[in-house]
């Protein structure tokens, strides 16, 4: 079947107010492969990761659509993953959120699947060497799953979200309050309450998972200043959702479901 991408948004928070290069470079791919999509370029003021996408997810609402993805430039994938990952979602209504399985561009997995977070398993990064946590990472990132089933997850990444615009619509979009990172968290955690957030290893997209915040010090700041925030607005040492439904997933796991 074809894909079932009906518009492709572009979010621009450059500065440049002139007429982009990156839209006459994406209208000029997408009319030299005949691509039979709506292209809609959006440039504005940089309002964060979560501005920038509730402007595409709000017209997508407005155009009537059912799904809307949310993918970071540095992922790409093959034609058969959006028909996959639509035919699972429109089988199971009830499932708000979905992220197939990420690898590295050497074929490696990314362990991207992860229990709500506590303070030590976001924060720890930065202030302690690796060798410390290497337990801990692997429980939270779900290492002892081997990643080959399905699986209701409540913290997916970012980096590609495929979501229900319906159930967007009942608890609300990203957090704008995260200029970057973090919201996520947030977004997955808030969906789980009600509905299925699947990791669908059915299908793969690689991720080049460029990590900047480790080569930038401005987006250093930016990350750990957003958890912060996360932990400011769900609970730092007392978060009763998080420890409910982490049990529920790692109980799961033990049960081999």
């Amino acid at each position: 079947m074809s894909s079932p991408i009906i518009i492709l948004y572009v979010i621009d928070h450059s500065p440049d107010n002139g007429r982009s290069t990156l839209e006459e470079d994406i209208s000029a791919f997408l009319a030299k492969n005949n691509a039979l999509i709506k292209f809609i370029y959006i440039q504005q003021e940089n309002k964060g990761y979560a501005g920038g996408h509730n402007k595409a997810i709000q017209d997508a609402i407005r155009h009537g659509a059912s799904y809307h993805l949310v993918v970071n430039p540095d992922v790409y994938f093959d034609k058969k993953v959006i028909p996959a990952i639509f035919n699972f979602m429109e089988e199971n209504p009830d499932v708000g959120q979905l992220m197939p399985k990420v690898l590295y561009p050497t074929g490696e997995l990314q362990r991207l699947c992860k229990l709500i977070p506590a303070p030590m398993d976001l924060l720890g990064r930065f202030l302690l060497p690796n060798f410390f946590l290497i337990n801990r990472n692997e429980r939270f990132e779900l290492a002892n799953t081997s990643y080959k089933k399905i699986m209701n997850v409540p913290y997916l990444s970012g980096c590609f979200m495929f979501f229900r615009l319906s159930t967007l619509q009942e608890i609300g979009l990203l957090d704008e309050h995260f200029f970057m990172y973090a919201e996520d968290i947030d977004i997955t955690r808030r969906i789980h309450e009600k509905y299925r957030t699947v990791f669908f290893p059915k299908v793969y997209i690689t991720h080049l998972f460029n990590r900047a915040d480790r080569r930038s010090l401005r987006l250093l700041y930016i990350h750990i200043m957003n958890i912060i925030k996360y932990f400011n607005k769900w609970g730092w040492f007392h978060d009763e959702k998080r420890d409910y439904y982490n049990k529920i997933l790692l109980d799961d796991i033990k049960k081999g479901r």
